[in-house]
């Protein structure tokens, strides 16, 4: 197994491989990581982890301080997730290439990312301006017959996208093209079904696609049964990703 040392940047949402996330960096610690991957060659690509938060939070609180005074944040690199951070996280992340980073007036960034490999979580570093990480790549094993049920998934959604659109009155576009490649069908699916943070992270966790995928079957049947009887759905986009607010 591949093991690499990478900067950590932790979220209130996972990032699965292949899909797409958008980042607003404000906070100093993230900026900081933001400047050092700029400042790499160019034929470096600008990797860190994206990990999900299983207890702490996304923005760091701030500092106490006298009455009267402006509350100053805290910028120490495992503010917000206590003493031992390796614990407020999920086992698994996911790798992220900044494809493009624009720099904002106010100092902050607008970062485009696209995850690329699954990492089992080691040891995490607090002792400098963000946190880093010991990450194991983990590959990605097809497991049993992996075509098949990656076209059950495809019917499945297919369902679950029509029983959606239908709660909604809307139309569901036609010709929309998905991909027939296990691994990546997988992923998309994750990405695009509505579902809760610990749901994606046993995802992203499933030991191989085949596992996934199987779940995925199970999940899609049970969302749409239970779209069948709501009378209306908030008004989401399906497969839009929320700007995280770091």
């Amino acid at each position: 197994m591949t093991t690499v040392r990478l900067p950590l940047f932790p979220l209130n949402s996972v990032l699965f491989p292949g899909l797409v996330l958008p980042l607003n960096i404000f906070e100093e610690r993230y900026r900081t990581l933001v400047r050092e991957l700029e400042e790499l060659p160019e034929e470096e690509p600008r990797r860190f982890v994206v990990v999900a938060i299983k207890d702490g939070l996304e923005v760091a609180p701030s500092l106490p301080g006298l009455p009267g005074e402006d509350a100053k944040p805290d910028t120490r690199a495992g503010a917000g997730f206590g003493p031992d951070p390796r614990r407020a996280f999920h086992e698994v992340g996911c790798i992220a290439d900044a494809a493009s980073v624009r720099e904002r007036p106010d100092g902050g960034y607008e970062v485009l990312t696209t995850g690329t490999t699954r990492v089992r979580l080691g040891t995490v570093d607090d002792s400098g301006p963000y946190l880093t990480v010991e990450a194991e790549e983990l590959p990605e094993e097809p497991g049993d017959d992996p075509e098949a049920l990656a076209e059950a998934v495809l019917r499945a959604f297919r369902a679950y996208q029509k029983r959606l659109a239908g709660a909604r009155e809307r139309t569901l576009a036609a010709g929309t093209e998905l991909p027939d490649e296990p691994s990546v069908v997988s992923y998309l699916v994750a990405a695009a079904t509505m579902l809760d943070v610990p749901t994606r992270q046993r995802l992203l966790q499933a030991p191989d696609t085949s596992s996934r995928l199987r779940e995925e079957v199970r999940l899609l049947r049970a969302e749409t049964a239970l779209i069948r009887h709501l009378p209306s759905l908030p008004a989401m986009e399906l497969t839009r990703t929320p700007t995280s607010l770091n």
